[in-house]
């Protein structure tokens, strides 16, 4: 009983400073890195959007793999379902498992509440039994979800072929490309290399409008007009940045970003889907990067020193349009 009194002292430690230490620790990751972007990786690069751009002198290093896309693997540019949708998805909760799934589930969250209480199916014997009693009520629930499980694949087994490969009639996602042409950012041409995307020639008023981007973006974001960034970016990417805003606002801080500077910039690789043209750029840029206090104004992050940050960079444009910001990826 004091081994069982013991454990269930320290497994309630644990749970306070979990608690204690949560909000600290979402603080943190909230406030590293406060550009725009957060810090992260995020956006769509179309067929491209899981593969990682080519290095470059710029940006030696690979990008970072996305952390926030609306685009899914094998689905090049189809979105991501919402919120709600996605909640909706899980373990228990795959087409077909119906009651049975919503039963294990159940099942499972009823077991864990008792293990986290000392209760559960064997409840009130004390002692060694309660150990023995939770042991196997956690070798009970493995049993159901097993038989859940082996239940829903043999009834999914006999599904026509032909209906799952309906799912996938659209265009696969592309390989990965190889090191493409690493060019000057101010004077080079980029071809991009793909058996599904044509090859797309990059000019100097392109990379004039890559390097006005990267100011104006900047510029907007600190002066939090979400309207303007519409004209800037993507609906993807001024959701995201839309998000980080708010984020901002609840914590009573504001990011501002000033005399961005580009250092260094290389062509990654450039290409075309249907109507679409893309272009990732490594960026290696100096700017001015503060987040203060709304109500007294003091510094909580950041320097009035300019500090360095490189990144990769792609814009999209539909045939007719300008260039808009489509994704930003970190790199190592």
């Amino acid at each position: 009983m004091k081994f069982v009194q013991r454990t269930r002292g320290f497994v309630g430690a644990i749970a306070v400073v979990m608690s204690l230490a949560l909000p600290a620790m979402l603080v943190v990751a909230s406030t590293a890195d406060a550009r725009i972007g957060g810090g992260s990786s995020s956006g769509s690069r179309g067929s491209r959007t899981f593969s990682a751009p080519p290095s470059t002198s710029t940006a030696p290093s690979a990008a970072q793999p996305m952390n926030r896309t609306m685009t899914q693997p094998g689905s090049p540019g189809m979105a991501a379902p919402a919120a709600g949708a996605a909640a909706k998805g899980g373990f228990f909760n795959r087409p077909g498992m119906g009651m049975l799934g919503g039963l294990a589930a159940g099942f499972l969250g009823a077991g864990l509440l008792g293990m986290l209480f000392g209760g559960g199916l064997f409840s009130g014997l004390g002692g060694i039994s309660s150990i023995i009693g939770l042991i196997l009520q956690i070798g009970l629930i493995i049993i159901v979800v097993k038989l859940a499980m082996s239940w829903w694949q043999r009834r999914n087994a006999a599904a026509p072929a032909a209906a799952s490969a309906s799912a996938y009639a659209g265009p696969a996602a592309g390989p990965d490309v190889g090191p493409g042409a690493q060019q000057n950012y101010r004077t080079g041409s980029g071809f991009g290399i793909g058996a599904t995307a044509a090859p797309l020639e990059i000019g100097p008023a392109d990379y004039e409008a890559f390097e006005k981007l990267l100011s104006e973006i900047q510029t907007t974001w600190s002066n939090g007009d979400v309207g303007h960034l519409h004209t800037l970016a993507t609906p993807e990417m001024v959701s995201y940045f839309s998000g980080d805003l708010a984020a901002n606002k609840a914590r009573g801080v504001e990011n501002k970003v000033s005399d961005v500077k580009l250092l260094q910039g290389d062509l990654a690789e450039a290409w075309r889907e249907g109507e679409t043209d893309y272009a990732s750029v490594a960026m290696r840029f100096s700017l001015v990067d503060k987040t203060i206090d709304t109500a007294t104004g003091k510094l909580v992050e950041g320097s009035e020193q300019p500090t360095e940050a490189t990144e990769v960079w792609t814009f999209a444009r539909r045939r007719g349009s300008e260039w808009e910001l489509s994704a930003i990826q970190q790199t190592a």
